[in-house]
């Protein structure tokens, strides 16, 4: 199966690839950061917990001053020192309200207890004291600073995929107003002439039968010409019968077809008003029963059948026996490049989806699919009121 879409979306995946891969290095190292601090912080937690254990102890070992100095250079690290009773002794970097500090204070306590950052201090063989301390305000925040970033960074691409994405829809858009127009332009010259040609050989009296066939294709080119000239431009919407419109196309298709090809459709007989662009309807039909026949091999059965509900809706079902769809290509048929022909620019089912959806203000979808059974697209209209 050949697409263009499916070259892209693979590149799409290895560059998403890359950048998690880059994400998850950046993210790793940040940890990795981040557990160097805490365990430095765990150092000079030790470092302060054994000042206390001097401080409090009845020898004189030590340097008094110094044990001080160490005691006070903790600005950072809440820390809780208590009792084997739980009684509070000391505590540092700790903000306790006026109101309720007791109580608070033993919230702080079990809490500090519960991260389980503890430090036994051991005055004596039957005296003990505990020290539980928190992360810095610092470590938090460097917690929390990679997901941060991340988070930007995640941002920060979104917009930019989308600036891209819609920067290349324009200019796809572009592309394809572009050359519609210019394919109408340069089909006109040719049209003209014919037109002029024909005219020539009915003065001429050549059988009135030949130039009634040859005068039904040049009608049909300014037909394409008239629906190429149409891409890019707002089209002129207008109330009309959609049932003799679909019958048209459909009947345009079978004309021109292989008899190995059976087409039916199954159409209300009471009139069905809905706003058209009757060129670019007849359009999106024949480019669906194009397809079928492809599908098909050019043997097989193709069925038309149209309803509405009530909710107000023209439902127009195009049904095939051909090679059917996987469920994963359902939406990505509908995208520029995708074709499963060897030939071809993929662009079909995009301008359909385009001429319903933007045009009309419809939807179409694949409603059901399976592998060498066939497909049913389904189309569906607002009815005129």
């Amino acid at each position: 199966m050949h697409s263009i879409y499916e070259n892209r979306q693979k590149g799409t995946i290895i560059i998403v690839g890359i950048s998690i891969s880059l994400v998850s290095i950046f993210l790793y190292f940040s940890r990795k950061l981040v557990d160097e601090l805490a365990h430095e912080e765990r150092n000079k937690v030790e470092i302060w917990a054994e000042a206390m254990r001097i401080l409090s102890s009845d020898s004189n070992e030590g340097d008094i001053p110094l044990i001080l100095k160490v005691l006070q250079s903790n600005r950072t690290i809440p820390v809780v020192l208590i009792d084997e009773k739980d009684n509070v002794i000391t505590y540092k970097n700790i903000d306790i309200p006026t109101k309720d500090s007791a109580a608070f204070m033993k919230k702080e306590v079990q809490r500090l207890k519960a991260q389980d950052n503890k430090i036994i201090i051991n005055l004596s063989e039957a005296n003990y004291q505990y020290l539980y301390y928190d992360d810095s305000i610092l470590l938090k925040k460097l917690n929390y600073y990679p997901f941060v970033q991340l988070l930007v960074m995640t941002i920060f691409l979104l917009v930019v995929y989308f600036a891209v994405r819609s920067a290349k829809r324009a200019e796809q858009n572009q592309l394809w107003v572009g050359l519609s127009k210019e394919t109408a332009h340069q089909l006109g010259t040719p049209i003209s002439s014919l037109m002029a040609w024909t005219e020539f050989l009915r003065m001429k009296n050549v059988d009135e039968n030949l130039l009634q066939d040859m005068s039904k294709d040049v009608n049909r080119l300014k037909i394409i010409a008239d629906r190429f000239s149409k891409i890019g431009s707002k089209p002129e919407i207008i109330p009309v019968d959609i049932v003799p419109t679909l019958q048209n196309a459909t009947n345009y298709i079978n004309k021109r077809t292989s008899a190995k090809v059976k087409i039916e459709t199954f159409l209300p007989n009471e009139p069905i008003p809905v706003c058209l662009c009757v060129p670019l309807f007849e359009w999106v039909v024949e480019n669906l029963c194009k397809n079928a026949i492809d599908a098909m091999d050019g043997v097989g059965y193709i069925s038309i059948t149209m309803k509405t509900n009530a909710e107000g809706m023209v439902i127009i079902d195009v049904s095939d026996t051909g090679k059917g769809i996987p469920k994963s290509k359902f939406k990505t048929i509908f995208r520029p490049g995708f074709t499963t022909k060897a030939r071809g620019w993929g662009l079909g089912l995009t301008l359909v989806k385009r001429i319903i959806e933007e045009y009309h203000e419809g939807k179409i979808y694949v409603k059901s699919s399976e592998i060498n059974k066939g497909t049913t697209f389904r189309i569906e209209l607002k009815a005129a009121n």
